[in-house]
């Protein structure tokens, strides 16, 4: 009620000020004497125009603003399809059951004998899986050889062949050990790249063992000693095992480059066999290492 008040105040205003122009503008065209006032009055009544203007599109302006709150809940439908699809997700969430990860079936687990040893190349309970890439094999030999226990066991190893004065003209002291545990980490290094990679990516032979797990003992101790002539082809054929064969032999010739003399073929073959027997050994370490970590958790789990 108020607002209308002013308004009609100020439109008898406006009425009156109209008039007096009126009036004023007729004593122009009667009396030209009297311009100056009419002049002022002219000013004054552009700038009442000027004020009366900026008024009214205030006034316009306010008044556009409620459609303009009114046209928010038209947006909001604009809006409003994003929440269905939040919703839509949070369904498919909820109803999604919780996934884990699974674990690549080409790659065994690293299950240490004696839990320090690195153990990647070994398969319990499965008589077969998908063949390694060349790339898998390499890896897998790679993290075998250079896992931090296994510098730990050359350095023992090289601790007992300065002991026993194996190759002596490296002498002792610290120079001679630093002779025999390059020498050893070098033999370890080409002979595991050879029998575990490199000829069973060229052969195409799968360089895992393959755990029996079950059965008599003496059946089992067979089993594990004759992996090194029979293993697995990548499509799971039983072969030759021309990989551990021709492996540690071209690493026994490769060692002719670093090893002490003689290098005769006597000590040529004397390497070889040692490296596939060394390598028999570690077959049955993995065949039985299962029964024996079993055998004294239980143990442990009973007192």
């Amino acid at each position: 009620m108020r607002l209308h008040g002013k308004a009609a105040k100020r439109a008898r205003g406006q009425a009156s000020l109209y008039q007096q122009i009126r009036v004023e503008i007729t004593e122009l065209m009667i009396n030209p004497n009297s311009w100056p006032r009419g002049a002022v009055l002219l000013i004054l009544f552009a700038c009442m125009l000027g004020v009366s203007s900026h008024q009214l599109l205030a006034q316009q302006a306010g008044q556009a603003a409620p459609p303009a709150s009114s046209q928010t809940p038209a947006a909001s439908p604009q809006t409003q399809p994003a929440a269905p699809q939040t919703q839509t997700k949070s369904a498919n969430d909820s109803g999604a059951a919780p996934t884990q990860p699974v674990p690549d079936p080409n790659v065994p687990k690293n299950d240490r004998i004696l839990w320090a040893l690195p153990n990647y190349l070994t398969v319990e309970n499965a008589s077969s899986l998908p063949p390694l890439t060349t790339g898998q094999k390499f890896k897998l030999v790679g993290q075998g050889t250079f896992d931090p226990v296994e510098f730990a066991f050359l350095a023992l190893e090289s601790g007992v062949n300065q002991a026993s004065n194996t190759n002596p003209t490296f002498g002792q002291g610290l120079k001679g050990y630093g002779k025999r545990y390059a020498l050893a980490f070098a033999d370890n290094t080409v002979e595991n790249f050879m029998v575990g990679a490199v000829f069973p990516s060229a052969l195409r032979q799968d360089p895992r063992y393959y755990q029996m797990g079950k059965g008599k003992f003496l059946h089992r101790v067979e089993y594990a000693g004759l992996r090194v002539f029979l293993t697995r082809s990548d499509s799971g054929k039983t072969e030759f095992n021309f990989s551990e064969i021709l492996g540690a032999g071209t690493a026994a010739a490769i060692s002719n480059a670093y090893h002490p003399g003689p290098r005769t073929f006597g000590s040529n073959v004397n390497v070889w066999w040692t490296q596939i027997g060394w390598d028999a050994v570690s077959y049955e370490m993995k065949e039985f290492w299962p029964d024996i970590h079993h055998y004294l958790v239980r143990g442990h789990h009973k007192t």
